[in-house]
């Protein structure tokens, strides 16, 4: 994302990243294992019917969609922090997801010439297009203070 040639209302669609039991259960076992995201039977007994992703593990897998296809030009220069996160509906093991970003905001930074703050709403979906976790992004971006 090059910070001269973003435009609030720009549109990004990116990703396929199929979630699977195993990284599932792996990741929850080792930072957020509660029942329903590390035990099949066990989160049969819960009101999700089944085992379902920490929304942790989806916004990993939603900021590696986010580095690899809308970060990869080097010009994000990190984030002050997201705001509004949801998440919408639970994943599920073969669910497949992708990414959708649309730019709300765009501005300078007064203190600081050479970076700008992009603002964007977040989204990740399944195949079907249900939404499935939701973030307001706020990204410093480096900007070239001559243009």
């Amino acid at each position: 994302m090059k910070y001269e040639t973003v435009e609030v209302g720009n549109v990004d669609e990116f990703g396929s990243y199929e979630m699977t039991e195993a990284e599932m259960i792996a990741f929850a076992e080792k930072y957020d294992p509660q029942p329903f995201h590390v035990d099949p039977e066990a989160a049969a007994e819960y009101p999700y019917g089944g085992l379902i992703a920490s929304g942790w593990h989806t916004c990993a897998v939603t900021m590696r969609m986010l580095v690899a296809n809308q970060f990869r030009e080097g010009e994000n220069l990190g984030s002050p922090g997201v705001d509004e996160l949801r998440w919408h509906q639970p994943v599920r093991p073969g669910d497949e997801l992708s990414v959708r970003v649309e730019v709300t905001e765009k501005r300078p930074l007064e203190s600081d010439p050479e970076r700008g703050l992009v603002k964007s709403t977040v989204e990740t979906s399944t195949a079907d297009g249900t939404v499935v976790l939701s973030w307001k992004s706020n990204v410093f971006v480096r900007r070239d203070p001559e243009a």
